[in-house]
């Protein structure tokens, strides 16, 4: 069923998930009910009761064997984001839903503590991020990824954090400390340096301009931030690739990644018509581009190339990051976790013989 451009959301579609059995549509019965305005997106947030938050990854092309999302969906609406599908297993769009009908794990950090004191527990770097953003605008009431920091900050557990929100500005003072022992990495992803593109792609993350000062906040108080250039967009945002190097750069940055688009089920579909509403113009030749990198198809999911693809241009992309970095400084330090430091938590009360 498609929508009109909502102010403020992302997705133009609201598709019905692969899981469906049937497709929803307007339809005109000539009582003038297409001319009803919709009643407005609003926000809601349900509990969702998890039995465990720690989820364990072997994919060989993933820097990261642990992941933990306090939420499911994410308002930001980034219309590119490669979780929209993961909407689907709970009956509801990708499209509008993911960024309206959101999911909060509350016990979450309670849930953690106590995973972490099984004795079978074998620590290693957990991701934060990975699938949603963790400071997307609920946690700001919610805090949950404040209190998930404060656990890990207690055991000494290392951990690192991809987001595009300046909220993790709050919890520098956690962050700062576990700097301190190499405990954890932070990435800032910026998308764009252009506001324009930015408010229709990305309508409820941060501005890019602030994202950059995030960079430098976190920086300045002792707390090392790269930046993540992800996911660069064929034709739409791949010229500004060096441009956010040197930004980035210029504002304390001194690691960097990116990834190419990625496309995987339903995404698709709304991404293609996301670019014919915003940038008619501009949307086969994206397409045609993708397809190039992806061997012909518009997603590829094998390992390592989805996060890169293939060919030619695929080639150029990876050159041209590999000597702005070198040429600005970036990658040099030694990045890996120190994973010695963990302590299990107290488990029943009962104190630590040594």
């Amino acid at each position: 069923m498609k929508h009109e451009v909502a102010k403020g959301r992302g997705a133009t579609l609201q598709i019905e998930g692969r899981f469906e059995n049937v497709a929803r549509e307007r339809f005109d019965d000539g009582w003038s009910a297409m001319d009803e305005e919709l009643p407005p997106l609003r926000t809601t947030v349900a509990v969702e009761q998890a039995r465990r938050v720690i989820q364990r990854h072997d994919s060989p092309d993933l820097p990261f064997e642990q992941s933990l999302n306090a939420y499911r969906g994410c308002e930001h609406g980034c219309i590119y984001c490669y979780a929209r599908p993961s909407h689907g297993y709970l009956n509801l769009s990708p499209g509008l839903d993911f960024e309206t009908k959101l999911f909060a794990k509350p016990d979450a950090a309670q849930l953690l503590r106590a995973e972490l004191a099984k004795p079978s527990y074998r620590c290693a770097p957990i991701a934060l991020g990975s699938n949603t953003d963790p400071y997307q605008p609920i946690e700001r009431e919610w805090q949950i990824t404040r209190q998930i920091l404060e656990v890990l900050a207690e055991c000494r557990h290392p951990l690192s954090i991809v987001t595009k929100s300046a909220l993790i500005e709050r919890d520098l003072d956690l962050l700062a400390q576990l700097a301190r022992d190499k405990l954890v990495q932070v990435f800032v992803s910026v998308t764009t340096l252009d506001a324009g593109i930015a408010r229709t792609m990305e309508p409820r993350a941060a501005s890019p301009r602030r994202r950059l000062q995030t960079i430098r906040r976190l920086n300045e108080a002792g707390m090392p931030c790269g930046v993540m250039v992800a996911p660069v967009i064929p034709f739409l945002t791949d010229a500004e690739l060096e441009n956010i190097l040197e930004k980035a750069h210029e504002h304390g940055a001194r690691s960097a990644g990116y990834t190419l688009l990625r496309l995987p089920y339903e995404l698709k579909d709304l991404f293609k018509d996301w670019l014919a509403t915003h940038y008619p113009l501009k949307a086969e030749h994206v397409m045609s581009r993708l397809r190039e990198m992806r061997g012909g198809r518009e997603n590829d999911p094998e390992f390592v190339s989805r996060f890169r693809g293939n060919g030619l241009f695929a080639d150029l992309l990876s050159q041209r990051f590999r000597k702005a970095c070198e040429r600005l400084g970036f990658n040099r330090d030694d990045a890996t976790l120190d994973v010695s430091c963990f302590r299990p938590p107290l488990r029943g009360g009962q104190m630590n013989l040594f």
